[in-house]
């Protein structure tokens, strides 16, 4: 997320089209092959694999083209879990332990030669190999901690894998009946309150068996032939990497009727008076461009090469007075939809690593010296221009579990820090750098994505380190290199961001968990106080009781210093005045077939 297929994914349908008949049992794509959305990613795509892709732009195209059995209500807030493949919302058991889903008939995938000319329908097998799949040992996804732990059977068989080098799909085991073909009945070890949530998640949108086995043993292909079910297909004849990327609709998709109810706000009763009602989705075709450079994004946006794009903090002046769009802008009908990100940049040393890992009390005293060295709101005017909230608690605004009371006991203090590096021995030498109290050279590793935002967050960081006298050194990766060192937990420090998977606690206290090193637990933090905590969590509801344990979490982790919290980004799209309903969802990424454009005049 190497090779290309030489065909067309549009190519193989058209031949396939000509030679059997697909038969979905609901009409053809409402979609207008005139109307086209000029998007822009700021890092490159890594591939198209929901059980393999980390990143949000990635998981963009993703959510397009592969579905989950739910979604969210486009316009709801808080957000509102919907179906999407499934029937209905699940039928839960008193004892929140088994989950029946019945799933709609006629869904098919998108020809591939993996089907061998025949039509391919959407089953509840297909979710229970994709469910498998996540587990599997030769994928190693970051997605595993989904369903570790939980789905009755499914551990034995990861484990199994594991001994045999070959996970063996066919075995069934408990935890995934399937009923009939259309019904699935997921049996849990203990309650879970979230797995409608997490049944919406891009790495549960369903593959086809057929199509992962053709493509796994090739290098980089199942990553460069994604075959899903949504509204919208990869062009693959049209995809050249870390560049452009083409999605044309899917000529068989089903369609669906736009009728979400947003708020009084005059911004959601624009939307529902131009969409109510339409058959969605509208946009034919949708043209993705890299652009790293923020003023090439900007450049591109203002000469109507772009319809829509991310203003990120540096670029922030050019378009926004605070939070409102600049007069001269909104003249020429830009449109703004801003929100405070679900989500946490969280600092964290690894702990894994021989400098600054460890729970001593040299060791937590250096990191926390770190901690109350960096002033978060300096980071956030220099780096963001203010578009960001500096917080205290690892559950930020808008999720479930956030309390907006809490007070770290980390505060930017930099007399503080050094003496306290001072009274843990890590002396400075003659020229002014502190060494570790064995008297060997202190140097930190800081990694950031290359670009102009990694390297303005290198730069303040430099500072950070200066005040207390430890030798800083910039480490600017690509962005796909620095997801991969940092999974296999070689990076020593950097700062990382996480965007809401599903909207509750958990799916932020889950980075903090032992359990997740090598999936999402970034700093490669491991203590048992945190995890026995985090583990009790998993089995109860959201309230008052599980917010208890949550602000205990946050003080382990302060105690310990092996993160700090930092803030919450707002996310600012702009988008053209041809664009047509747009909001940005906080969930959701890439919400193409949600909303609509004009159609560019000839």
């Amino acid at each position: 997320m190497k090779s290309k297929m030489k065909t067309g994914k549009l190519f193989i349908w058209l031949a396939l089209a000509l030679s059997v008949p697909l038969a979905p049992a609901y009409a053809s794509s409402p979609a207008d092959p005139d109307k086209v959305l000029k998007w822009v990613f700021n890092v490159a795509e890594t591939g198209f694999d929901p059980g393999a892709a980390r990143d949000q732009y990635s998981n963009g195209v993703n959510y397009a083209i592969f579905e989950p059995l739910y979604s969210y209500d486009y316009l709801a807030n808080p957000a509102k879990l919907v179906t999407r493949t499934a029937v209905a919302l699940p039928e839960v058991s008193a004892d929140h332990k088994t989950y029946t889903i019945k799933l709609k008939k006629g869904i098919y995938f998108t020809p591939d030669a993996a089907f061998k000319g025949k039509p391919r329908e959407l089953t509840m097998a297909d979710y229970i190999y994709t469910f498998k799949r996540l587990l599997d040992p030769r994928l190693a996804s970051s997605h595993s901690w989904l369903f570790a732990g939980k789905i009755i059977g499914l551990d034995k068989l990861a484990e199994q894998a594991k001994k045999t080098n070959k996970f063996d799909y066919d075995t069934k085991i408990a935890g995934l009946e399937l009923v009939d073909k259309y019904t699935l009945r997921i049996h849990l070890n203990e309650p879970d309150f979230n797995l409608g949530l997490i049944l919406a998640h891009n790495p549960t949108g369903a593959v086809a068996r057929e199509v992962i086995e053709k493509y796994q043993d090739t290098q980089g292909q199942v990553m460069s032939n994604p075959v899903g079910t949504g509204a919208y297909m990869l062009a693959l004849n049209e995809w050249v990497r870390g560049s452009k990327i083409v999605l044309l609709a899917n000529p068989d998709y089903r369609g669906d009727i736009w009728n979400h109810q947003g708020s009084n706000s005059p911004e959601d009763q624009k939307i529902m008076a131009a969409m109510k009602g339409k058959r969605m989705p509208q946009i034919g075709r949708i043209e993705i461009s890299v652009m790293i450079e923020d003023q090439s994004r900007w450049l591109a946006f203002q000469n109507g090469e772009v319809d829509m794009f991310e203003l990120e903090g540096p670029l922030a002046p050019q378009a926004l007075d605070k939070d409102k769009l600049k007069p001269a802008l909104e003249k020429k009908g830009i449109q703004l939809s801003r929100i405070t990100e679900p989500e946490v940049t969280t600092y964290y040393w690894n702990m894994q690593d021989p400098v600054w890992g460890g729970l001593s009390k040299e060791k937590i005293a250096l990191r926390r010296a770190v901690a109350m060295a960096h002033n978060v709101e300096e980071e956030i005017a220099l780096v963001y221009n203010g578009n960001a909230l500096a917080l205290d608690f690892p559950i930020p605004p808008g999720v479930v579990g956030h309390d907006p009371n809490y007070k770290s006991s980390i505060h930017y203090n930099p007399a503080a820090a050094n003496a306290l590096l001072d009274k843990f021995g890590y002396a400075r030498g003659k020229n002014g750098w502190r060494h570790l109290p064995d008297g060997k050279p202190l140097e930190i590793r800081y990694s950031a994505r290359s670009g102009p935002v990694g390297k303005m967050q290198t730069e303040v960081w430099k500072k950070t380190y200066d005040s207390i006298g430890i030798k800083m050194k910039e480490d600017l990766l690509q962005f796909s290199e620095l997801l991969k060192a940092e999974k296999s937990c070689q990076l020593q420090t950097r700062n990382a961001p996480w965007i809401a998977d599903y909207p509750d606690g958990d799916n932020f206290m889950q980075l903090f968990y032992g359990g997740n090193i090598g999936a999402n637990n970034n700093g490669c933090v491991r203590i048992p106080e945190f995890d026995a905590l985090y583990v009790k969590t998993q089995t109860m509801p959201a309230g008052a009781e599980r917010d208890v344990l949550y602000r205990k979490m946050a003080r382990i982790m302060e105690f310990n210093a092996a993160q700090r919290v930092g803030f919450s980004r707002y996310k600012n799209m702009l988008s053209q005045a041809k664009v047509i309903g747009y909001k940005k969802h906080p969930i959701i990424y890439g919400e193409w077939m949600y909303f609509d454009v004009a159609k560019d005049k000839q």
